[in-house]
């Protein structure tokens, strides 16, 4: 019952904006014009506002012709000095913190946030929550689980004092998406303080199991599920037996930890008579499940829903760090512009920039956006697809990166910075290759590097994989899931004859020899079977 009513609290808090969203689908233009022109009102008098005469801007085709496409590289000295407390650089609006992104050149970057962000944010989560909802009344039957992340890293802050990252991913869904955690979250926050990845799984899933009720799991990625779900089976007897006792004791504890709960003896006679795989039982009353679905997600996302058979599995649409581009509608092809969030502008094949009510079906674009971050014109290097029209929002499905990054499991490593890593590695071991790639290796549920390299003599595999994984490990995304086992270490495949395997790989796959450009960084699967291999083939210890 208190899950049903805070459900339902919710969704009535979500009507508003849900509202708000459904008019704006029936006047998209002047939807994203009144927001860009807010934008440059409120900022005008700020370092960026100033530099690029925001004042002396009066329509979108002056915004356009006035004020340039940027990337991260061109707010690189305003976040330097957002950091260093120095107000009024990019938003009238103080930052409230910086959120940790990867970067091209640079290993990460920083994303600021400031209360209207959040708030737009909101404006697209807020219409999901109450379309779903509504659509799907089962979720409100019961409690959640909304990934919580474990804080590998502890709090962080620049020079100035600035926050660096979220305490909790529940501060996306604003203060009632936090009262909501404490309330019909399956799992609670606590989680995230767990000594390790095995201890932080092993919580995870004792919560869990404590709730047949489960009715919603949202995650980002859905081998993060998987990988959740992978050990379910070696700790299953362990796993029961603490929810029987109520005293919880994850994986390599020599003793019984503090983390005491009320005993449940019938519900641990209850998963006794199921196995560890049996999720239908485990959970009868899940209904969806949210997660990545586009791009490289999609392979992973199939195994989601065999495993949950009777389960729907909802894409989560397009959100980065920096933005939220769309939210999915039940039984609409593709995510739903979110237009009453940001700015959004979709550059074509040919370079042109076209606004959200001008793009056509079956088109690829590439996103960009103006936010209350501070971002203006900031191209996400994110290519779409227009997979056909809600009223007048257009629906995009995510195709891939368009600044070749290679991102399976939110890695995003990007070229750029994958080659400069790799010559620092190859210049302190000594070592002149004749031929290095990069590219990742599918396996079920995860996936792995690998380095294809053709040198000569003095070839030390073990310590190269090693060098190389720390070198890509100073990526923040890399790193993350290399801590949480998504990814495995780096492997290192010596070929022979590199170069010229690539060229007839790369013509196999139907390119003209002509054409082939050289790339460090390949984002498909495949390669071994392509190259000679040589011995001296190692991994990286985890």
């Amino acid at each position: 019952m208190k899950a049903r009513l805070a459900n339902a609290a919710w969704l009535a808090s979500c009507r508003p904006e849900w509202l708000r969203f459904a008019r704006a689908a029936d006047r998209l233009r002047a939807t994203q014009e009144q927001l860009l022109l807010q934008y440059l009102r409120t900022n005008a008098r700020t370092e960026y506002g100033v530099q690029n005469r925001f004042a002396a801007i009066h329509s979108v085709r002056e915004y356009q012709s006035q004020v340039p496409l940027t990337s991260y590289t061109d707010y690189e000295a305003c976040m330097r000095r957002i950091g260093e407390g120095v107000p009024r650089v990019l938003t009238a609006e103080s930052v409230r913190l910086f959120e940790v992104s990867s970067g091209s050149a640079s290993a990460s970057k920083l994303i600021p946030y400031t209360g209207r962000l959040r708030s737009e944010f909101h404006r697209g989560i807020a219409p999901w929550i109450h379309n779903l909802y509504t659509n799907v009344p089962a979720v409100q039957g019961g409690t959640a689980y909304w990934s919580v992340t474990p804080l590998i890293a502890g709090k962080a802050f620049t020079s100035g004092g600035v926050p660096i990252g979220f305490e909790s991913d529940s501060a996306y869904l604003g203060p009632l998406g936090q009262w909501l955690g404490r309330t019909i979250m399956a799992v609670p926050d606590s989680v995230k303080y767990a000594a390790d990845v095995d201890a932080f799984r092993y919580a995870t899933l004792f919560h869990l199991l404590h709730h047949p009720d489960l009715c919603l799991i949202s995650v980002w990625n859905p081998t993060f599920l998987t990988l959740l779900l992978e050990p379910l089976a070696k700790w299953w007897a362990s796993l029961v037996e603490d929810i029987g006792t109520g005293c919880m004791r994850p994986p390599h504890a020599e003793a019984p930890t503090a983390s005491r709960y009320a005993p449940d003896p019938a519900l641990a006679r209850r998963l006794g008579k199921l196995g560890p795989a049996e999720y239908g039982a485990i959970w009868p009353a899940l209904a969806v499940i949210s997660c990545w679905a586009d791009g490289a997600s999609t392979p992973y996302v199939r195994r989601v829903a065999e495993r949950f058979p009777g389960v729907m599995v909802q894409g989560k649409g397009l959100l980065a760090t920096e933005t939220f581009v769309s939210l999915p509608l039940v039984g609409v092809n593709g995510g739903v512009l979110a237009a009453n969030s940001h700015f959004f502008e979709f550059i074509d094949e040919a370079g042109e920039a076209h606004l959200a009510h001008q793009l056509a079906k079956g088109r690829t674009y590439s996103v960009v956006i103006t936010t209350g971050g501070g971002l203006y014109r900031y191209r996400l290097y994110d290519v779409v697809e227009i997979t056909g029209h809600w009223k007048e929002l257009p629906c995009l499905r995510f195709v891939g990166k368009e600044d070749h990054i290679s991102d399976w499991f939110g890695e995003k490593l990007e070229e750029h910075f994958v080659s400069q890593a790799l010559q620092r590695v190859f210049e302190a071991h000594e070592m002149d290759a004749n031929f290095a790639m990069l590219a990742p290796e599918d396996m079920r549920d995860r996936a792995g590097y690998v380095l294809y390299v053709e040198c000569g003599a003095g070839f030390d595999a073990p310590n190269l994989a090693l060098a190389v994984d720390a070198a890509l490990r100073s990526n923040f995304h890399y790193d993350y899931c290399r801590k949480l086992g998504q990814l495995e270490p780096v492997r290192i495949a010596r070929v022979k004859d590199g170069v010229a395997a690539y060229l007839r790989a790369c013509q196999q796959r139907g390119q003209k020899l002509g054409n082939i450009k050289p790339a460090v960084l390949q984002q498909t699967t495949g390669w071994r079977t392509l190259f000679e291999l040589q011995t001296g083939s190692t991994a990286a210890r985890s």
